[in-house]
């Protein structure tokens, strides 16, 4: 029962993840942005099959591999996602098609881990899918939280940070300006 619920939990973020990422949104730099990484993390951990018992030299190289795949997601995605600062000051975000296509290429990867796992006979656990996507989430938070932040700060002469309004361009931006979404 616990491995439906984690599946379930597993859906529901990444559906809730997917449907936002693609609407512009306000950022606010001062929110807890590493809460729901750290609650999905804690619940993965929580479960005792998060290594398959009988292979688990296999199982913990696997689940290596699925924490990288997540990192490496997160930060694509996080310097893919465009960042502007609106004429009143708030720092807004939205990901951009590149973004699109680093998810796409990460859930391609968790396939094919998932995949290769089946072949060697190691039994997987939604729970390596979850700490995946926690560390995935983790990073991209991170990196945006950073980004916005540096986005507004003054610009010193020694050290080049960027300047108030210096736009913070994503990875495959075509520099178009985006409309703020209403909700």
């Amino acid at each position: 029962m616990a491995g439906l619920v984690n599946v379930l939990v597993t859906v529901a973020v990444v559906a809730i993840v997917i449907a936002r990422q693609f609407r512009a949104r306000a950022i606010d730099t001062d929110r807890r942005w590493w809460l729901l990484p750290v609650i999905l993390a804690v619940v993965s951990l929580r479960e005792p099959g998060i290594l398959d018992a009988h292979h688990r030299a296999e199982s913990a190289v696997l689940l290596v591999v699925e924490l990288f795949i997540g990192l490496v997601t997160g930060v694509g995605w996080g310097w893919t996602t465009r960042i502007w600062i609106a004429p009143d000051g708030v720092v807004w975000t939205k990901s951009s098609k590149a973004s699109g296509a680093v998810w796409i290429v990460g859930i391609a990867l968790r396939a094919g881990v998932f995949a290769l796992g089946s072949v060697l006979g190691v039994r997987q656990d939604s729970s390596a899918l979850m700490l995946g996507l926690a560390g995935t989430l983790l990073v991209r938070g991170g990196i945006l939280t950073w980004r916005a932040q540096s986005v507004g700060a003054p610009s010193h002469p020694t050290t080049g940070h960027p300047t108030k309004g210096r736009p913070a361009p994503a990875y495959g931006d075509d520099e178009r300006p985006a409309w703020k979404e209403r909700v």
